[in-house]
């Protein structure tokens, strides 16, 4: 049930597009805010926020948050899976961050260079999983974690492939969410990738499509690809 559990989280994680974001006053009372989530290559959630607000304010004084996730379209929110992540924020670095954040969000790109704007992660130290009634698990943040160890060429050439499927391969990427992943026609494009599988997204919707074994070179993402597209036709076809 522990792998389990850490499945469902990290998918509600990769697939999470916004959140509420519970952080403290410095009276020692909570505040709750929604923010726009992306993830770090490792599968932290990643924010960008302004120095200006007051949720940032409160992480001045104190980093422990909490960053409520849901699973996205529910029609019965209190029957979807949810996440309540409990960790610390930290600054991002920038460079290993914004191009994921934007491909997520791309209206950012309006106002993430503004001066009081930063990128920040959230170091999970627990996440509390509640799947509809009934399930209910903690998991440590540990076990949320991508592990990127020996995957050196997949992290340098990881901008390339996701590049190279959304403007060769777009008819793949399609077919991975509406037959695959069960999602709506749309325009879909890949967002992200790592050795574990990757994310797509068609406007307010990201969907997570796992590998069926970890990779870790540019041979190994593409035949995982092409495998997983043929399977896709096999399925429009039966």
């Amino acid at each position: 049930m522990a792998d389990s559990a850490a499945a469902a989280v990290r998918r509600l994680i990769r697939e999470a597009r916004f959140g509420a974001l519970a952080t403290l006053e410095g009276s020692g009372g909570p505040y709750a805010s929604l923010v726009a989530v992306a993830t770090d290559p490792e599968g932290r959630p990643t924010l960008l926020i302004s120095r200006l607000a007051r949720h940032t304010r409160n992480i001045a004084g104190d980093a422990r948050v909490s960053l409520l996730i849901s699973a996205a379209g529910a029609i019965d929110p209190l029957n979807a899976p949810r996440a309540s992540l409990i960790g610390r924020v930290a600054p991002a670095p920038e460079a290993a961050v914004r191009a994921r954040y934007l491909a997520r969000h791309p209206a950012a790109a309006g106002y993430a260079d503004f001066t009081d704007f930063a990128f920040h992660t959230i170091e999970i130290e627990e996440a509390h999983l509640v799947e509809g009634f009934g399930r209910i698990v903690d998991v440590p943040g540990a076990a949320l974690l991508t592990d990127w160890t020996g995957a050196e060429a997949l992290a340098a050439g990881a901008d390339g492939v996701i590049a190279h499927m959304n403007a060769d391969h777009s008819d793949a990427v399609g077919l991975y969410a509406t037959v695959l992943l069960g999602a709506p026609e749309g325009a879909w494009r890949m967002v992200a990738v790592d050795p574990d599988g990757c994310e797509i997204s068609s406007g307010e919707l990201v969907r997570r499509l796992d590998f069926s074994h970890r990779v870790t070179d540019l041979t190994a993402v593409r035949q995982e690809l092409v495998a997983l597209v043929q399977k896709a036709r096999q399925g429009t076809a039966a």
